[in-house]
């Protein structure tokens, strides 16, 4: 490998032009970089950081001593087009994030897409991903799974958001704040009943942990603490087959009535529930309610 360039080792000549390197760094503990991650920050021209501050912390850790320049979802409207002409020019540029893949609930979608757009390559660094690393220990199922990033702040567009995913046949993924997580357990109880989750926090840290359970005994355990800190990725498992979906006879007037007394809902909140079960529309679900 000495003396090579990046472009050699990767498989392709160097041909003068430049290259984009998406990076992925560690997600907490810095022994989970790749000895090409740290090779790549090594030899590019130019490190575009999340967070300049943050990255020089793992930079000064391994003695890296490239240049970075910020690149965040504050300026990447502007910044984008500027390293697009570095890279037009010949510069090897590597995109990193505070933690894990650039682009993934990160700033890096709109450089990628440019890139793309100008002909420029575009290398993937794989490394640490809490996606994958919390839905390998979760203990649910993990195909399907589905990503969704940051649930919604606002606990009416949390609430819609997770009716619209109460049917996903596998385990749903999210990132939360530990400020609201408490909060979205609430809704997630409220909307989907109680499921399967996992609450993956800090992971690869010194604090790693994972809460597993039913919701209501995940949502007891953090209401029973002081306050809940630390980075937090949300897992939520498919529901159960209902009672209902096993026994489609079960007249729909009926089984709402079950399930306003059993989860005390709203009699439009159980027709939904029912129509989720069944696999139906909410119009179809209310025409066979009233008939």
């Amino acid at each position: 490998m000495k003396g090579k360039t990046i472009a050699e080792v990767r498989g392709f000549p160097e041909t003068g032009g430049g290259s984009l390197y998406l990076v992925g760094t560690p997600i907490g503990n810095l022994e989970d970089i790749t000895l090409r991650a740290l090779r790549i920050l090594r030899e590019a021209d130019l490190i575009a950081c999340e967070d300049t501050r943050q990255t020089q912390k793992l930079l000064n850790h391994f003695q890296i001593q490239t240049r970075t320049t910020s690149y965040h979802e504050h300026n990447e409207i502007t910044k984008a087009p500027e390293l697009v002409i570095r890279l037009e020019e010949g510069a090897r540029i590597a995109l990193v994030s505070d933690a894990g893949i650039p682009g993934i609930s990160d700033p890096g979608y709109r450089l990628v897409h440019l890139c793309i757009r100008h002909r420029i390559p575009v290398v993937p660094v794989p490394g640490p991903s809490a996606v994958v690393a919390a839905l390998a220990v979760a203990g649910l199922p993990t195909h399907p799974f589905r990503f969704v990033g940051f649930l919604p702040p606002k606990q009416g567009a949390r609430r819609n958001f997770l009716a619209s995913v109460a049917g996903e046949p596998g385990t749903t993924i999210a990132f939360e704040s530990p400020r609201r997580i408490v909060a979205a357990l609430q809704d997630l109880r409220k909307v989907l009943g109680e499921r399967p989750v996992v609450v993956a926090r800090e992971l690869t840290k010194i604090h790693e942990e994972f809460l597993r359970g039913e919701c209501s005994e995940v949502l007891k355990a953090l209401r029973e603490r002081p306050a809940v800190v630390g980075e937090i990725t949300l897992l939520i498992g498919p529901a159960a087959k209902s009672p209902a979906a096993l026994v489609p006879e079960q007249p729909v007037k009926e089984r709402v009535g079950q399930l306003m007394q059993e989860q005390n809902l709203s009699r439009m909140e159980a027709l939904k529930a029912v129509a989720r079960e069944r696999g139906i529309s909410k119009s179809q679900a209310y025409r066979e309610y009233v008939s």
